[in-house]
């Protein structure tokens, strides 16, 4: 044996081995896929699918070119919103029986507009354990990108397709005191943000788009303007987020009273709506009759 330059004899060291793969507990993983760039994946996300039984995907196809990138060749069945009510009592079968599933969509976090809430939902009631594997995400990408106050914040995922439903919606959340989260296509990306800039008023918003991908956009602007630059622009290409601020702080109590005079309107005369009203928010008991009479038809 040779010795090192002091003469001494060497201290023999061992060859280091990968860790062995630790094993994986029955039940349902819920894990999270890259949304764009595929290296934006987890090791623990790796270890799953590669050690689970088998991989519930949106898409077989485009779940095969994630885990054919990383060499994982777990057995993969479709779960999606078409064939959820059938695939899910098989799923549910397996893992009642021991099964390891994990659960993927397409991009990014599951049951994020996808139908995997049910099937956490009965896992869940028959007792099986279910645990996340975090990740990528689309709304939080793009909150933290927006420039928009992060403290609070409200996912609505996608609005509805029609013009008056969708003002519909917006009305319901106008006066919610968070920044607000959509998903939009982008055909309809330019009269959504129309619809948003007549209910929600004139707000900070920011449409992102291809996230993580190497033509990743965050055009941020008013909501007015933002609505004029996609309808003269025309629809954009990619995924799409789209970010309203906060209302400002007199909207946001305007918009709480209108609510609760509404509300209160149903069941109760003006005289004792104001009343109940005033005294639950604190304000001016003329103001709130005022503003209750109008909302009742009548002149004040």
């Amino acid at each position: 044996m040779s010795l090192d330059a002091k003469g001494r004899k060497p201290i023999d060291t061992p060859a280091r081995s990968k860790p062995e793969r630790s094993a994986l507990a029955p039940g349902l993983y819920l894990v999270a896929t890259p949304i764009g760039n595929i290296e934006d994946i987890t090791l623990r996300a790796l270890r799953v699918l590669g050690a689970a039984d088998l991989v519930a995907c949106e898409d077989t196809r485009v779940s095969q070119k994630l885990l054919a990138h990383y060499d994982i060749a777990t057995q993969r069945v479709p779960y999606h919103e078409h064939n959820a009510e059938a695939m899910r009592p098989k799923l549910l079968a397996r893992l009642d029986a021991g099964a390891r599933i994990a659960l993927i969509s397409d991009a990014g976090t599951p049951l994020v507009s996808d139908p995997g809430f049910k099937l956490v939902g009965e896992a869940v009631a028959r007792g099986i354990a279910v645990t996340v594997v975090p990740g990528a995400s689309a709304p939080l990408a793009a909150l933290i990108l927006s420039g928009l106050p992060c403290e609070r914040f409200c996912f609505a995922g996608f609005l509805p397709p029609r013009s008056e439903a969708r003002r519909r919606a917006l009305a319901e959340l106008r006066a919610v005191p968070a920044t607000l989260v959509f998903f939009e296509s982008a055909p309809r990306l330019a009269a959504s943000l129309a619809d948003m800039a007549a209910i929600l008023g004139a707000r900070p918003a920011a449409v992102a788009r291809e996230l993580t991908k190497l033509y990743e956009e965050v055009r941020r602007a008013p909501l007015a303007d933002l609505a004029a630059h996609y309808r003269d622009a025309g629809p954009p290409k990619g995924e799409l987020v789209v970010l309203v601020g906060p209302p400002a702080e007199e909207e946001a109590s305007a918009a709480s009273l209108d609510e609760a005079l509404a509300a209160a309107l149903e069941t109760l005369s003006v005289k004792d709506a104001t009343a109940a009203v005033a005294g639950a928010l604190g304000l001016p008991r003329r103001a709130v009759y005022a503003r209750a009479l109008a909302l009742a038809g009548r002149a004040p």
